[in-house]
């Protein structure tokens, strides 16, 4: 039975993916790496956040979600800001038939050139935490696709 967990995201299998791990034993992150080489160009007003592939999926518990954070020294290294500050990953994003739940970190570069991350860098980590409902939670809709596809 699985708990909760990574997995290659479908069409990545034969792309050398590494799962996500973590490095200390006292760590609460899983480290991601890229899956391909990706040029996050240097910001301009209107550009749109550059999306990082992982080739990953996660699985978890009902009561469960996935946090996405930035690298502690992605900011002052790379000028990497993430652009929705943390990331959701929801339960229900598990293998949804838009993109089978890859997850992506969404960068913004805040230096004045572009910055190429190469496939297995380390671009950010995941945090597996449960989370509480409210009393009169009434919550029933179900997912219908992939990335910012929740209030769709």
């Amino acid at each position: 039975m699985k708990t909760r967990g990574f997995e290659v995201a479908k069409g990545w299998e034969d792309k050398d993916i590494n799962l996500p791990e973590r490095k200390t034993k006292f760590a609460a992150g899983y480290d991601f790496e890229c899956a391909e080489d990706i040029v996050v160009p240097s910001f301009k007003k209107g550009d749109a956040p550059t999306f990082i592939p992982t080739g990953i999926k996660a699985y978890m518990e009902d009561d469960e979600v996935l946090y996405l954070y930035n690298r502690s020294s992605n900011p002052k290294k790379k000028g990497l800001i993430l652009a929705n500050s943390v990331g959701v990953v929801d339960k229900d994003y598990y293998g949804n038939p838009d993109n089978d739940g890859h997850i992506m970190f969404a960068f913004f570069n805040v230096k004045d050139e572009d910055i190429t991350i190469k496939k297995g860098e380390c671009i950010g980590q995941g945090v597996f935490m449960k989370y509480l409902l409210t009393d009169d939670d009434q919550a029933d809709g179900e997912r219908t696709g992939g990335f910012g596809s929740t209030s769709k």
